[in-house]
């Protein structure tokens, strides 16, 4: 059975949990080094991603998270996820924070601004020709830069009207700027799914 480990040290990994769960995978909440290492695939949760950062660097996970990322193995980052997962961060507090890195891409923190902000949109499918997904934006980076072997997924209007990214894959590293795991909708969940097993 394909097994996906979920960075359980903050945030929304409990209702990842839930919908890899129904899609018939079983899943491990991970909180230390060994168990990454019977997982197929990765989810980096949303929550705060400055908390989860600091949490992950004093319980000693941003170096073997580092490397299960640079190995290839599939990784799923939402949200603070997706910060987690970019080489480069605006917005920081002062000191910065950790990031694990792998993903070619410079993300602006909270760049739709406050927890006030949030706002829902109907995005592209992950497959071709599916119905609209919807989509929660709650306190959301966007991808403001990204390398060439970086392919975007969906867009919404940015600041000015520009068409932001906020969803992109390159090579086995998936990343939204949105929380499919708030909504009913399975689509998001059985895409890395599917990206898991090929990639096994």
């Amino acid at each position: 059975m394909t097994t996906i480990g979920i960075l359980a040290l903050q945030g929304a990994f409990l209702e990842h949990e839930a919908m890899v769960k129904r899609l018939g995978a079983q899943t491990v909440q991970v909180r230390k080094p060994q168990q990454l290492d019977a997982l197929d695939g990765l989810i980096l949760p949303g929550g705060e991603s400055t908390t989860m950062g600091l949490v992950a660097e004093r319980w000693g996970l941003v170096e073997p998270l580092r490397g299960w990322v640079r190995s290839g193995r599939p990784v799923w980052g939402t949200c603070a996820g997706l910060i987690l997962l970019a080489e480069r961060a605006t917005g920081q507090k002062a000191g910065g924070q950790p990031l694990i890195g792998g993903l070619d891409v410079t993300v602006s923190r909270n760049y739709f601004g406050r927890q006030s902000e949030s706002f829902e949109s109907f995005l592209v499918a992950p497959v071709p020709g599916d119905p609209p997904v919807r989509a929660l934006f709650i306190r959301a980076p966007a991808i403001v830069e990204s390398g060439e072997e970086v392919t975007v997924l969906a867009t919404v209007a940015g600041h000015a009207e520009e068409e932001v990214a906020v969803a992109v894959s390159q090579g086995t590293l998936l990343a939204t700027a949105f929380h499919p795991e708030l909504t009913d909708d399975l689509r998001w969940h059985a895409f890395f799914l599917e990206r898991v097993r090929a990639a096994s």
